[in-house]
């Protein structure tokens, strides 16, 4: 993997013939999380329409950091899908990592989708964890996942 001295912006699309590939950064781990969340709802809809209107939280909790970024964007994405919410602002207020396991807690804004308001990209069915990265340096984290579509 070739990594760019430095990032412009929160996520960018990579190149991939059938899906949807992103590597996701921050400054944190939080941070990249809160830009891998964003990314996943910018492929299904332009996430500067979404109001950050209703509140609600999550938590997510995994044996390791791979499982961890999976189960974060598949509890949002099945949130959203049962709620019929999109989601535009992330924020990750706990992050905790022991020997045994990794758990977030974040509170989520977004709205009900709106067909007028909120025009369709694509549908994301699912996250895989096919060729997905997470490194951890002293000043960035880097994030990369493929959502299948």
């Amino acid at each position: 993997m070739s990594k760019p001295d430095k990032f412009t912006g929160k996520f960018e699309f990579l190149e991939h013939t059938a899906d949807v590939y992103v590597r996701a950064h921050g400054t944190t781990m939080e941070e990249a999380y809160e830009n891998a969340a964003l990314s996943m709802f910018e492929t299904i809809t332009d996430t500067d329409k979404i109001t950050p209107a209703q509140e609600d939280s999550l938590e997510v909790e995994a044996e390791d950091q791979y499982a961890l970024l999976y189960n974060w964007l598949e509890a949002l994405l099945v949130k959203s899908e049962t709620l019929d919410m999109l989601y535009s602002k992330f924020q990750i207020n706990s992050w905790k990592e022991t020997a045994e396991n990794f758990k977030i807690k974040a509170k989520i804004w977004g709205e009900k989708f709106d067909p007028q308001k909120h025009p369709q990209k694509v549908a994301v069915k699912a996250v895989t964890y096919h060729r997905m990265v997470v490194i951890r340096e002293t000043d960035r984290v880097i994030l990369e996942f493929i959502l299948d579509i």
